[in-house]
């Protein structure tokens, strides 16, 4: 497996909040921080390699990634109304992943993908010895998510 991250969670959340934009809408954080997982969970099993480089956390209200949050916190569960203009996503290069992310995970609110993300494996073994601290430095591995979504896509 190739660990070397392209992105940065940051430049990966900027797509996602283009993406919304587009459409006329916002993203929350807690929204806009499910999908970044699930985006750096699909591009282990497809591309075999993180799409960015900072670890997924397993935090209380699901996976999240520390820099994003402190980040964007300032909207606090509002939409994120940062301008992002196409030369800021133009180096990416995994659109059409984060595309399919965004088609199939972007039309549920973020307590919708808090509550799947609860029901799945990674998150739940990640936050097992922790109880209810937050925030957790509990990482949500590379390998586990790679492993379970691949026996979704598998079982599909």
């Amino acid at each position: 497996m190739n660990n070397k991250a392209d992105y940065s969670a940051l430049q990966i959340a900027k797509y996602f909040i283009w993406k919304a934009a587009k459409e006329g809408k916002t993203i929350s954080n807690k929204k806009l921080q499910k999908l970044l997982y699930y985006a750096q969970s699909w591009s282990m099993v497809f591309e075999n390699k993180p799409l960015f480089m900072e670890d997924i956390q397993a935090w209380v209200h699901g996976p999240a990634i520390d820099i994003v949050y402190q980040t964007y916190k300032k909207y606090g569960s509002e939409g994120i109304t940062l301008s992002v203009e196409d030369s800021d996503i133009a180096e990416i290069k995994e659109k059409e992943l984060l595309d399919s992310i965004w088609q199939v995970y972007g039309k549920f609110d973020a307590e919708y993908l808090e509550t799947l993300t609860h029901n799945e494996d990674p998150w739940q073994k990640a936050r097992e010895s922790l109880g209810d601290s937050e925030p957790s430095q509990n990482i949500i591995t590379l390998d586990s998510v790679k492993e379970y979504y691949s026996q979704k896509l598998n079982a599909a």
